[in-house]
């Protein structure tokens, strides 16, 4: 069988990366099976091509095929192909040196990679086969290269050496055996013998590689059969991603959604995408029917699954999708980027950069094209996602607009219908310069608020914000459609669009004891006291400067754990209200009477609660209501007219 044996040395950077795989203390050794069979893979898409390309090549590609063999008496697993193989000289330059830039780089990352980056970085620069040390102390590669007659047998321990010696009989392809290291739950070393174990692998990583992966598998007996050794193709082969639309049924998508996503539900939507040129890549994405239960946790991860080739290559592939859109499941495939490229450097790869934008905008006009064309699952989608969605509002600006377009809102023009900007817009008033809105926890606190009284009275359509990232996004987004976004709850109100009447200069003067009185017995919880033009039946309400910092957002931001400055707002009254003409009437009789300065603290409270806000002393505020509510009621019962007299 062999005519000639020869050792070599290994290069001084591989034997430095072997001695990190075989002395490894990374945790995902698993990934060895996954460098092994995706190198067999393009191994046989080599032959097909070649076979293509030169008519005179003496090779048989009519049953191109990934086996693995198991012996768990000599334990050992085998992967093995019938793809292009190797030449002897092929073996020395691919397997005994690196000969690739940037080793140096590679192998101090992977010095320096904890266990979560490792099995990103291994193979990064094409030399995946020497994971296979990670799982055993000695492997043995019998491998010929189409069309010649004579193959290879390369033999290593992992050391400083290698052997090689020429094969007269060996088949056409590639066969690299592992001599399994003892199985080490500890060290996560496990019996890669199992069949159970190799299809949990192939299962995870190369599940859609092109080529069927065979398996001898073992059938127990049964009353009518005797046990038997079966072959059996354990991957599915089906990259729906890969395949002409017109050839994929919706029930094989709704399946595959399931099976990336881990939901039980249908989506809601299928995107499909396909970029060819200088850099080619295909996208295969689905909108879920229904928000994830870790949605809004911070620690839960999101990303679609990236692959290379077929080749699965992370599962939580951030750097491809925003964070508003964590939602989005599915599959990246390229074709032109390198195999286990770690986070770090898909962060910083342009190209990866350029995939993103296209993938955004992808998503963002399928959402479009619903909130169009199917309003039913716009809706569906809005009420599930529409919180995360606005996050974007914040962070994506080159997509503000579109953001902005496909948002729906809660507004005073329906109790039933959210309405998109667009069409507040086109029923705004003849002359209105500014989209009212007003923030709040909640839709019946907010539409109760006295803050929009007049608008309503005068009607004004207002926007009822009440997610929590809609106390963020308004302070940074000035504008849609030319129209500045405006706060009813902040800053001076004009609805009339003209200066202050004659009529209204009196009442201010007939005030101005009361105002002044009051802004420096509140003076302590307000900035000032003002008469308003915004309130129709309460009488007072706070508001605060068009950069104020809100109640709400306050709130948020306290229970962060982040201490902000108190922000003193302005108490605004309205003049025409029985309880302020009351308090100005017995201010102007009585100006040191003691109970008055009851009264300004109550008509402060008042406000407070009527926005939803929380009290500073809700026992005092309780006091001195029951205080008034017992001096409100008769001394005594009054008598009737036949009682009196």
């Amino acid at each position: 069988m062999s005519t000639q044996t020869e050792t070599f040395e290994f290069q001084a950077e591989a034997r430095q990366l072997l001695q990190l795989m075989i002395h490894s203390v990374y945790s995902n050794k698993d990934v060895f099976l996954r460098e092994l069979i995706s190198n067999a893979s393009d191994a046989l898409d080599k032959v097909k091509l070649e076979a293509m390309l030169d008519k005179d090549l003496e090779v048989d590609t009519s049953d191109l095929h990934i086996a693995i063999d198991t012996d768990p008496g000599q334990r050992t697993v085998t992967i093995r192909d019938n793809g292009i193989g190797m030449s002897r000289d092929e073996v020395v330059e691919v397997i005994g040196t690196i000969a690739k830039s940037g080793t140096a780089e590679l192998l101090r990352k992977l010095k320096d990679a904890g266990d979560a980056e490792s099995a990103d970085l291994i193979g990064q620069f094409g030399v995946g086969f020497y994971s296979s040390f990670m799982v055993a102390d000695k492997v043995s590669m019998v491998t010929r290269r189409a069309g010649e007659a004579t193959g290879t047998c390369w033999t290593s321990e992992g050391t400083g050496t290698y052997t090689i010696e020429s094969v007269d009989d060996a088949p056409q392809g590639t066969a690299i055996t592992l001599h399994l290291k003892p199985e080490d739950a500890e060290d996560q070393l496990h019996d890669y013998t199992k069949e159970w174990k190799i299809r949990e692998l192939v299962t995870r990583y190369s599940d859609f590689i092109t080529w069927p992966i065979r398996m001898a598998v073992e059938k127990p007996a049964t009353d009518d059969a005797a046990a038997t050794t079966e072959i059996e193709t354990i991957n599915s082969m089906k990259a729906l991603w890969a395949r002409p639309k017109d050839q994929v049924t919706e029930e094989e998508y709704n399946e595959f959604y399931k099976h990336v996503s881990h939901d039980w539900q249908d989506p809601l939507e299928v995107i499909r995408m396909q970029a060819e040129g200088t850099f080619e890549y295909t996208a295969l994405l689905f909108i879920p029917s229904h928000a994830p239960l870790d949605l809004f946790m911070r620690d839960a991860k999101h990303g679609v699954q990236l692959y290379v080739k077929r080749v699965h290559v992370m599962d939580d592939c951030d750097a491809l999708m925003p964070e508003y859109l964590r939602f989005i499941k599915g599959v990246v495939d390229s074709q032109d980027l390198t195999l286990n490229v770690s986070r770090e450097l898909l962060q910083q790869d342009r190209q990866i950069q350029l995939m993103r934008k296209r993938l955004v905008r992808k998503v963002l006009s399928t959402i479009k094209d619903m909130q169009t064309n199917n309003q039913e699952r716009y809706t569906t989608f809005w009420s599930e996602f529409g919180r995360a969605v606005k996050e974007g509002l914040l962070s994506d600006f080159d997509n503000r607009e579109t953001l902005l377009a496909i948002c729906s809102f809660d507004s005073t023009h329906s109790a039933q219908e959210q309405t998109t900007l667009r069409s507040y817009v086109e029923r705004m008033k003849d002359g209105q310069e500014h989209i009212y809105y007003v923030t709040g926890e909640s839709r019946s606190i907010v539409e109760n608020s006295p803050h929009i009284e007049a608008f309503r009275a005068k009607g004004y359509e207002v926007l009822l914000l009440t997610d929590p990232v809609d106390e963020m996004w308004v302070g940074a987004v000035p504008e849609f459609d030319g129209k500045k976004f405006q706060s009813i709850a902040k800053g001076a109100v004009d609805l009339d669009g003209k200066e202050e009447s004659e009529s209204e200069q009196p009442k201010r003067e007939e005030y101005a004891d009361l105002l002044s009185w009051l802004s420096s017995t509140l003076s302590e919880q307000v900035k000032e006291v003002r008469l308003s033009s915004r309130l129709t039946t309460s009488p007072a309400c706070l508001v605060g400067e068009e950069y104020d910092i809100t109640p709400t957002l306050e709130k948020m931001y306290r229970a962060m754990g982040q201490e902000i400055p108190v922000v003193k707002r302005t108490l605004e009254l309205n003049p025409d209200h029985p309880l302020v003409t009351s308090l100005r009437a017995a201010h102007a009789k009585h100006p040191g009477e003691p109970g008055l300065v009851d009264t300004a603290e109550l008509l402060h409270g008042m406000a407070l609660l009527a926005e939803g806000g929380e009290l500073s002393d809700p026992a005092r505020f309780t006091r001195l209501l029951a205080d008034r509510l017992v001096g409100a009621l008769p001394s005594e019962p009054q008598k009737s007219g036949d009682d009196a007299g």
